[in-house]
C-alpha cells in the first residue's frame, strides 16, 4: 500500500497496482499524484516484477483531477508547481503518466467507467491498454477553461493521428471504449479489463525477463530517433542477449522439451 490512495499486490511476478479512492471515482488529489509516482518507482527497482497491471477500484478508472485540487491550482503555489520541472523534464503532474514508460517492465492498463482528463493520461503512459466497450473517455480540460496537462500532448501524439489529437482536445467530447479503439488509444477490448490485463500480463511474465525488458527500453529509446540510429540500438540489444542466460534457457528448454525456468535479472 502506498498511503491510502494506491494498493500494490502480486500475482505471481505480476504486480498489480490499483487507485483506491472509489468514493470519488478515483479522482486526482495531491497525494494520488505522489502515491501513483512512488509505486511505479518501488516496482521499477524489484527484479521479481516482469510485468504490470494499471487499474482502478470501484466504478471508475479515474475520473479526472479532483476540483478541489484543481482550485489549488489556480494559486500562485499551484502555479509554480506546474512549472517545477521536479521530475527532469517533468513536473509531478506529467510525472504521473511518464513514469509508466520509466518502468522497465510493461505496464497494462485496464480501463472501465471512466477515464477523463488525467485519468485518460495517466494510461497513455502504459504500453498497453485494455478497455471495456462501454468505458467513456475524454480529453475534458477546455471544458474547464484549460489544456491537458499531464503528458497527454506529447503521449497521444504517437497514437493518434495530428487532426484526431487536435479534434479530441478541441471538443472535449465523450467517446467510448469503442471508439477509443478504432483509433487506437485502446489496444483492445474485454468485458472485464481487469481480468484480461491480469491474463496478458502472466503471459509476458512467462517470457524471457531479460528480453522483454531490453525490448522495452530498445521501444522506448527509439521512438523519435532517425532510423540510423534505431537500427543501431536493435543490433546493440541484440548483442547484449546473444548467448545470455535468457536465451540459453529458452534453447535449452525447447531441446528438453519443456517449459523455461527464466531467472529474474539483476537491477542495478
Amino acid at each position: 500500500m502506498i498511503g491510502d490512495r494506491v494498493s500494490i499486490g502480486r500475482a505471481g511476478a505480476v504486480a498489480d497496482i490499483r487507485l483506491r479512492r472509489p468514493f470519488k471515482m478515483n479522482a486526482l488529489d495531491g497525494p494520488m499524484f505522489d502515491a501513483l509516482i512512488a509505486a511505479a518507482e518501488s516496482i521499477a527497482v524489484d527484479p521479481t516484477i516482469r510485468a504490470v497491471v494499471l487499474s482502478g477500484e470501484g466504478k471508475a478508472f479515474c475520473a479526472g483531477i479532483d476540483l478541489e485540487s484543481l482550485q489549488g491550482l489556480m494559486s500562485d503555489e499551484g502555479k509554480q508547481a506546474m512549472q517545477s520541472r521536479s521530475h527532469g523534464l517533468a513536473n509531478r503532474y506529467q510525472q504521473a503518466a511518464l513514469v509508466w514508460r520509466e518502468v522497465p517492465v510493461p505496464v497494462i492498463a485496464a480501463l472501465h467507467g471512466v477515464a477523463f482528463g488525467g485519468g485518460l493520461q495517466i494510461p497513455l503512459g502504459a504500453d498497453i491498454r485494455i478497455s471495456a466497450p462501454d468505458t467513456k473517455f475524454s480529453l475534458m480540460e477546455v471544458r474547464w477553461g484549460i489544456v491537458p496537462d499531464m503528458a497527454g500532448t506529447v503521449l497521444l501524439r504517437s497514437i493518434v493521428r495530428e487532426d484526431v489529437l487536435r479534434e479530441l482536445i478541441y471538443t472535449a467530447r465523450v467517446f467510448t471504449g469503442i471508439e477509443a479503439a478504432s483509433m487506437g488509444i485502446v489496444t483492445q477490448l474485454a468485458a472485464n479489463p481487469h481480468v484480461a490485463a491480469l491474463e496478458l500480463a502472466s503471459s509476458i511474465a512467462e517470457q524471457g525477463p531479460r528480453a522483454v525488458r531490453a525490448a522495452k527500453q530498445l521501444l522506448n529509446e527509439t521512438q523519435s530517433v532517425s532510423p540510423q540510429v534505431a537500427l543501431l540500438s536493435e543490433s546493440e540489444a541484440q548483442v547484449g542477449l546473444l548467448a545470455g542466460p535468457d536465451q540459453i534457457e529458452a534453447l535449452n528448454a525447447h531441446a528438453e522439451q519443456r517449459k523455461p525456468y527464466y531467472t529474474d535479472p539483476e537491477v542495478s
